[in-house]
């Protein structure tokens, strides 16, 4: 090898390392996750919306082993043909699916073969990664990195869903004990102005993002201020306390039809009792801490709540504004915050060819978007261009409330 290949390989080979080693963080996390559970807890579906831990743990096997391994990786041996289908979410390009809402009735495969699955499509992505060559690697690379972030949001995914099946059992297990002292102090609410006029929003191309992040664009705000921390129980209790569950006027025709339909009467896991309120945590029933922030509301919940106290919610731009000015508290580490944009494309936006342009652009229709992160998103996951988004009816998802108005 000459001095000039020898210098172009050198970072590449960097890159491979890290990418490896970030591999096996990766994948070992979401082991760890699991690690707590009995094989019974990781096949039930409490809900059509809700995957078994189970399901999620092969999902992203075969992310990997899809996009991956079998186009890149010669001589590469499926795991499993039958796997296809059974662990394809929603790419249609790709083949067949098994019903969403029929995942808990996969009593087959079981947990160790899973376990034997992980460990078959690990082990190939790290001869994938090792043995790649500087064109291969620069066609691969950026797989890795999303195969790596999608993962990372399966790991959110498995805490999500894993409270609601633990939630629907009179045992109310525990999944991790609590480490945090109870109770808390609630940060001093401000009020932060910010000018508004002509901002840039989304992310700029530097690092990681998904495409549903960019282009990075012009955008118009008029003056608005912003909220310093999150909406807390205390606050939503004094809704509740008010009637807000039962005045029509705080609430969207949709919300309001949500509420008699489902009978909402309090967020998503609070449950009353002759001692008062108390609500399911991972770390099982606890009353409940009126300093924390809120979660487990819909987005009808949360605007609802906006409405009763005289304000409204962000738009996403808005937020996004307000976080890279580093005013915020609670922005990224407690709850996903409700804005009041729907989720769309960005203008410019062109979703990816082929299979892996389903990821985020099929989606833009009748969901709004959340800004910020939770507890239970991984380290490092979340950026203040992420868009999350679910259907505005969703509560079982980490969302929560910060509240803007009008300059």
């Amino acid at each position: 090898m000459d001095t000039l290949a020898q210098d172009k390989a050198g970072p590449a080979r960097a890159e491979q390392g890290d990418a490896l080693a970030r591999l096996k963080a990766v994948r070992r996390r979401s082991e760890d996750l699991a690690r707590p559970l009995l094989p019974e807890d990781m096949v039930v579906q409490s809900m059509p919306d809700v995957s078994p831990t189970k399901w999620h743990l092969a999902h992203t096997s075969w992310f990997f082993e899809t996009f991956l391994l079998l186009p890149f990786l010669a001589g590469y041996r499926v795991f499993d043909p039958a796997y296809g289908p059974l662990f394809n979410s929603y790419y249609e390009a790709v083949g067949k699916r098994h019903p969403r809402p029929e995942r808990g009735l996969l009593s087959r495969p079981g947990v160790e073969e899973i376990a034997a699955y992980r460990l078959h499509v690990t082990d190939a992505m790290e001869k994938l990664i090792t043995g790649a060559e500087a064109g291969v690697w620069r066609a691969i690379a950026p797989l890795i990195d999303l195969g790596l972030h999608h993962e990372e949001q399966h790991q959110e995914l498995i805490l999500m869903d894993i409270k609601h099946v633990f939630a629907q059992n009179p045992l109310k297990p525990v999944y991790r004990a609590e480490n945090e002292s109870r109770p808390r102090q609630a940060p001093a609410l401000n009020w932060i102005g910010f000018r508004g006029g002509l901002v840039e929003i989304g992310h700029d191309g530097k690092g990681f993002a998904f495409d549903n992040e960019s282009p990075r664009h012009k955008f118009w705000l008029e003056p608005f201020r912003m909220s310093s921390r999150l909406v807390t129980n205390g606050e939503y209790l004094a809704f509740i306390e008010e009637g807000g569950y039962r005045r029509a006027e705080f609430w969207l025709s949709d919300g309001w039809a949500a509420v008699q339909t489902q009978g909402w009467q309090a967020p998503l896991y609070w449950e009353k009792s002759e001692t008062g309120w108390a609500e399911f945590t991972l770390a099982g029933m606890r009353a409940l801490d009126p300093a924390s922030p809120v979660i487990h509301v819909s987005y009808y919940e949360a605007d609802a709540f906006a409405r009763w106290s005289g304000r409204r919610l962000p738009t996403e731009a808005e937020w996004e504004i307000a976080a890279v000015s580093g005013k915020l508290e609670q922005a990224m580490d407690e709850a996903w915050q409700w804005t009041a944009s729907a989720y769309g494309p960005y203008p410019g936006y062109r979703a990816a060819q082929g299979a892996i342009g389903e990821y985020n652009g099929k989606f833009m229709s009748g969901q709004m978007v959340l800004r910020g992160g939770c507890v239970v998103t991984p380290p490092g996951h979340a950026r203040v261009t992420y868009r999350n988004f679910f259907p505005p009816s969703a509560r079982w998802c980490f969302g929560g409330i910060r509240l803007a108005e009008d300059a």
